[in-house]
């Protein structure tokens, strides 16, 4: 039934397109019904690339089945006389893998050489999109990762960068420009561009570097294990993080370039990685010290998503933006405890974890925070609410799969979110502004003439009746709706629920003026 809902993750043949659309000569069947090629058209309208998806899909029927045959082995014969890959990539979708066929005896039946074919069947049922992307990306670094001399100079891997993530080109771009602030090269990026060929040179680099905790940090472990390449695994999301990962960056550098005889990396001046070239690489301290930032220290903000961005969103609001956090949760009970341990002492209470949304959407009606910062569900459940929400992290909304430039990490990345969080909540100021004032006698006005009805001439900013009680709600007097409507309209809802509550907690059955005003004066409006 859940899947009459949404879901914060998607299923295990979507993680696995994530990883396969990424990467160079790889193709991906999948033994499905027709139907399941849903992600082709998925890709294409959010990645925005020109490459179409190389994905085939072995139509799974119910006359074959009644006839005990395979149409898997002459689909993968296909792919490989028309698209001639370098390695197909096998895998089940929830229905077929119910059928517990032998892929692998299936595939070899295809004539095709196995070491081009790769089947990867995880329980689809039990396995989500992000793990069964990371699983994905560690079985082929074990395969294809060798043996191989460093590089001469100093190289990164940067793992865990697959299609359809969160501003995906602009913080590969944000993290490329520091590094080579640093005099430091890029050895792979994988899987996002790479081939069978870079994932071989994985061994080759000085160190991985591997931000994300949902994708990429698995492989990176491997490679530590098996090759000796160190691990960074900071996410530099705000100006502190960032410059604590820059230095641990350079730091682990260094202990490799000592072994190699190579010259030591020093911190450059952090002007040198501005945009210009000149200024200060951040704006967030100076904005946060500033008179309109001031008064941020009493918003309440509550942060839902992944576990890497959940933790990274908290301690920016506070430690950087002063804002103070009435909760956050994680749809990733995997990932649980590292939250809660990265948390500890930022929240006022336990982690919320959970799959549903509808929960989620309950507590920010409950609390009615100034600021949400989640994914696209919750922007859904506060545009109901009239709740200020910025989405930042999957899933995510076509909006925010953008072309231009607009990291979410580094330096710049810091400011894109601060610009975020301050437009975010000051939304609606303007309308409200204009709703209160009228139009300063800028009035647009449509001629009886033209309208042809004979109409008198109406300003832009004639007041409009009194909106009806919300359903469930109580009792509201005329006059105390007139005086509800001065309320900013992006806080109205929450300043009618606060009164109603008010008047609930003391014994009335109707808002009036006066008792709007008695909930006011308690509430400290």
């Amino acid at each position: 039934m859940r899947l009459a809902f949404w879901l914060y993750e998607g299923t295990a043949l979507h993680g696995i397109s994530r990883v396969t659309n990424s990467m160079k000569g790889v193709h991906t069947v999948y033994h499905a019904p027709q139907g399941d090629d849903y992600i082709t058209a998925t890709y294409t309208m959010l990645e925005r690339t020109p490459e179409f998806p190389a994905l085939s899909i072995s139509v799974v029927r119910g006359r074959d089945l009644a006839q005990g045959v395979s149409r898997l082995p002459a689909t993968l014969q296909q792919v490989e006389e028309h698209y001639h890959p370098e390695l197909s990539v096998i895998a089940p979708s929830c229905s077929t893998a119910l059928l517990q066929e032998d892929l692998h005896q299936l595939a070899a039946q295809s004539g095709v050489p196995q070491d081009k074919l790769m089947v990867y069947a995880v329980n689809p049922f039990r396995v989500t999109e992000n793990e069964a992307a990371d699983g994905l990306l560690t079985a082929l670094v074990k395969r294809y990762a060798v043996e191989g001399p460093k590089t001469a100079a100093p190289t990164v891997n940067l793992l865990g960068f697959t299609s359809l993530g969160f501003h995906l080109k602009a913080n590969l771009t944000s993290i490329r420009r520091m590094l080579k602030t640093l005099g430091v090269k890029v050895n792979v990026v994988a899987p996002w561009g790479a081939g069978i060929a870079d994932l071989k040179r994985l061994p080759e680099a000085w160190l991985t570097i591997a931000p994300f905790r949902e994708i990429g940090q698995t492989a990176a472990a491997y490679l530590e294990e098996t090759f000796g390449v160190p691990t960074e695994y900071g996410t530099p999301l705000g100006v502190e993080p960032t410059l604590h990962w820059l230095r641990s960056v350079i730091e682990k550098l260094n202990t490799i370039g000592a072994k190699e005889g190579a010259q030591p990396i020093a911190m450059p001046e952090l002007h040198a990685f501005s945009l210009d070239g000149m200024s200060a690489p951040s704006g967030v301290p100076w904005f946060a010290r500033t008179a309109d930032m001031e008064s941020f220290s009493n918003k309440k903000a509550f942060v839902f998503g992944d576990a890497t961005t959940t933790v990274a969103m908290v301690k920016f609001l506070r430690d950087e933006l002063g804002m103070q956090i009435i909760g956050a949760g994680t749809y990733l009970e995997r990932h649980a405890d590292w939250v809660r341990k990265e948390l500890d002492g930022y929240l006022p209470g336990a982690l919320m974890v959970t799959e549903r949304f509808q929960d989620v959407a309950k507590l920010i009606e409950d609390e009615m925070p100034d600021l949400v910062c989640g994914t696209q569900m919750e922007r859904h459940s506060c545009r109901k609410l009239d709740v200020p929400c910025m989405v930042v992290c999957p899933p995510t909304h076509i909006e925010n799969h953008l072309l231009g430039y607009y990291p979410f990490l580094g330096f710049e990345g810091a400011d894109v979110i601060a610009d975020r969080v301050y437009i975010s909540c000051k939304l609606g100021l303007e309308k409200h502004l204009i709703d209160f004032f009228g139009d300063a006698g800028l009035e647009y006005e449509e001629s009886s003439a033209a309208s042809g009805d004979g109409s008198i001439p109406v300003s832009a900013g004639t007041a409009t009746p009194a909106a009806a009680p919300e359903e469930g709600g109580m009792m509201w007097t005329d006059e105390a709706e007139t005086m509800l409507k001065k309320v900013p309209f992006f806080v109205r809802k929450k300043v009618r629920k606060n009164t109603e509550n008010f008047a609930q907690e003391n014994g009335e059955s109707t808002v009036s003026v006066e008792v709007f005003r008695r909930a006011k004066e308690s509430l400290g409006g």
